[in-house]
């Protein structure tokens, strides 16, 4: 028995040692083949670096093609903070802290640690930068706010890197964990401040989605729109990102590229903008400081140019705008950012075209009424313009009371109309709503009446001398440049009120047709309102005389070899102590076959007549000359400058078919001063705003600023010019 005892040890250690075998055979084919695929996952995931690449969005183009939105390529030097955090680490056996003070989950203030991000840029990144000559001034505060709340996101240290310093940094970037360039689209607004209160600007998107981060080991955020048809369109224009997948080596820093799947550019916009027409406008608006110009074609309702002076360049938004840029813009008392297309005014005398609309459809259309200087409403004496030079209109009727722009006569006319019936024809044209284009920061306006007023100002009744005072566009009424540009549009149409269109089509990147905006009618006055062909037309004679006859108030309106009708005004309005009125001018042309309906309005003017008139003779006159091959060139526009100044008149030196000697400008009309004054809305979304350079971030032997070569030579990689982008073609 006691022989046989080695035999079975033997036995036994053999057993083991197949035991053992068996297991690590076990553990082999686990690891390598029932989890082989997590773990390879897991060991590249160690060697590669996921980025997301940036959607690039669509172009914004005009109704013929022209490109008035690009997207041009941006070379930027980005800091990875956690991988330069994890080298400096390794090197130095730990990191400089820095404490400072947050919030828990229970609300209670407590103590924290986190490496000092300043202090290993400045050591470990800043010298070799400063010694090729590509440190900037920065924000150090941020930089360190940036790591505490943004570490998937890399930091944007230096944008628009020029040929020369990419080439320097693409053969000096050794040794740099944790830093890199990255080539990123961003907006391009082609025509400099041209139709900016159109197009608005983009910045950074405010906030990413949390889960959508997490498939990145970094993620590069999207732009997204701030204001106007960027903010509007966002959806429509934002295309789908991409994805790089770097390999790094054993200390964290990028040696290559192991694959890129390239992000897709969202689809083309196209506008209903004529860019020739909208170039045109903008050139002659920069004449005065203050105001703006709506262009419409009168047969479909599309909008042709919009225009608001004084303006601004979306490219100073690009990438951020800085903190003192954007203080000056806000500090100008001539509002900039304001777009006064949409802003809502006083009409003045030119809201007695809906005033005799109304009448006409009341019928008392054909009759005349005595200006004998004015009318007596209660305790005040309502003046007509013409009792400042000691005259008075006598009896007359629609037509002639348009022609000399008759207060007296307006009072009587509206009043008998009723302020019901003036609020019903408002209705009709969209007055006191928004007219639902896609812009932001939209007045609607007021429409004022007796309900209004008992919402508004419920200690107040309303009476015949606010409705005397409403006739001519005074007292609460207001009224944008686009609505009343609209107003123009339907009577010299013939009564078709349209809803204007800003946005004509959508169009994918391979041609292929997503959406067509439809031509969309608000308003039939003859189908809807009950008014004939004829009575519309009693307006529109109105309005031609206006223009065409001997003491009109616009022959300064006039277009040399077309016939041009229209209406002046001009509203009250102060500024502390100094007049600042609004003046007008609606008109459409040719008289027989409409093709154009203006609006013009311009702040701190003496008269429509003799201000708004001539700006819409110079801006038609250009239009029309296109049709002879007069095509302007378009080039990029600076912002245009605003001024307090007051503006007597306009000449533009033009020849113009009447003697000026007979032309009598209305004054200002004497109702009872506006209340409203103005309704100035702002854009929705603030910009992105970049911070000042600390002291802190402050850098050795800083680069001097060079032109940016590198914007030229890339221009078209993220879309560049595309045929029929020459307007003389």
């Amino acid at each position: 028995m006691l022989k046989s005892i080695p035999g079975l040890r033997l036995y036994a250690l053999a057993v083991i040692f197949l035991l053992a075998i068996g297991s690590l055979l076990g553990k082999l084919w686990y690891v390598q083949i029932a989890r082989g695929s997590q773990y390879s996952a897991k060991m590249k995931g160690q060697s590669q670096v996921t980025v997301r690449i940036p959607a690039v969005r669509g172009e914004i183009l005009d109704r013929n093609g022209i490109a008035l939105v690009q997207n041009r390529a941006s070379f930027d030097i980005n800091f990875y903070l956690p991988v330069i955090v994890h080298d400096y680490a390794m090197q130095h056996k730990g990191t400089p802290q820095l404490e400072y003070i947050a919030h828990n989950s229970r609300g209670m203030q407590e103590k924290r640690k986190e490496p000092d991000v300043r202090e290993i840029v400045k050591e470990t990144i800043l010298p070799t930068l400063e010694d090729l000559g590509l440190a900037h001034d920065y924000n150090s505060k941020q930089l360190q706010k940036h790591y505490q709340d943004n570490t998937e996101v890399p930091y944007n240290y230096a944008q628009d890197l020029d040929f020369e310093d990419m080439a320097k940094f693409s053969e000096n970037n050794v040794g740099l964990p944790g830093v890199g360039i990255t080539i990123k689209p961003v907006r391009n607004y082609v025509y400099g401040a041209m139709a900016a209160h159109v197009l608005g600007y983009v910045g950074a998107e405010k906030e990413a989605d949390k889960e959508e981060v997490k498939k990145y080991n970094y993620y590069q955020p999207d732009v997204e729109g701030k204001a106007q048809l960027e903010l509007y369109l966002n959806d429509t224009l934002k295309g789908t990102a991409g994805t790089k997948i770097e390999r790094k080596n054993a200390r964290g820093a990028v040696v290559g590229e192991a694959e890129i799947i390239a992000p897709k550019q969202g689809p083309n916009v196209y506008l209903t903008i004529d860019a020739r027409i909208q170039f045109i406008v903008e050139k002659a608006m920069r004449s005065v400081g203050r105001g703006a110009a709506v262009v419409i074609d009168p047969n479909n309702g599309d909008i042709l140019a919009m225009v608001s002076i004084p303006s601004y360049d979306p490219n100073q938004f690009i990438p951020s705008i800085s903190a003192q840029d954007w203080a000056n813009l806000n500090k100008d008392d001539t509002n900039p950012m304001l777009n006064r297309a949409i802003s809502a005014y006083a009409p003045g005398s030119t809201y007695k075209i809906l005033v005799a609309l109304a009448g006409l459809r009341q019928g008392v259309g054909n009759r005349t009424f005595n200006c004998g200087g004015g009318v007596q409403y209660g305790n005040t004496f309502m003046k007509c313009w013409i009792a400042e030079k000691g005259g008075s209109h006598g009896v007359i009727n629609l037509p002639t009371a348009m022609k000399l722009s008759c207060d007296g006569f307006f009072y009587q006319y509206g009043n008998a109309a009723g302020i019901d019936a003036i609020d019903n024809m408002g209705g009709f044209l969209g007055m006191g709503m928004k007219t639902g284009i896609p812009l932001s920061g939209e007045a609607p306006g007021v429409l004022p009446g007796p309900e209004w007023l008992v919402e508004n100002k419920p200690n107040e009744r309303w009476s015949a001398g606010l409705t005397a005072n409403t006739s001519i566009g005074q007292g609460d009424v207001l009224a944008s440049p686009l609505q009343m540009a609209m107003v123009g549009a339907t009577v010299a149409n013939g009564g078709i009120c349209y809803e204007p269109r800003l946005v004509e089509k959508v169009v994918a990147q391979d041609g292929t047709l997503i959406s067509q905006e439809p031509i969309k009618i608000r308003s039939d006055l003859i189908k809807d309102a009950g008014l004939t062909a004829e009575q519309i037309e009693v307006v529109r004679k109105g309005m031609w005389r206006v223009v065409n006859e001997e003491g009109g108030t616009a022959i300064r309106g006039r277009v040399k070899g077309i016939e041009v009708a229209g209406k002046t005004g001009t509203a009250q309005f102060w500024r502390g102590k100094i007049k600042d009125n609004h003046t007008w001018f609606v008109c459409f042309a040719p008289y027989k076959n409409p093709r154009f309906a203006v609006c013009i309005l311009i702040q701190g003017g003496k008269s429509g007549g003799g201000v708004c008139a001539p700006m819409a003779s110079k801006i038609l006159s250009d239009i029309f000359d296109i049709d002879k091959g007069k095509v302007p060139t378009l080039t990029a526009l600076e912002p245009a400058k605003g001024s307090m100044a007051l503006v007597d008149s306009v000449d533009f030196g033009r020849e113009i078919p009447a003697a000026m000697a007979a032309n009598r400008d209305e004054e200002t009309a004497h109702g009872i001063e506006n209340s409203n004054q103005s309704q100035q809305n702002k854009p929705e979304a603030a910009p992105n705003i970049r911070d000042e350079a600390d002291e802190g971030g402050k850098v050795k032997n800083r680069k001097q600023e060079k032109p940016n070569g590198l914007k030229g030579f890339f221009k078209n990689l993220f879309g560049g010019k595309k045929k029929g982008n020459n307007p003389n073609n």
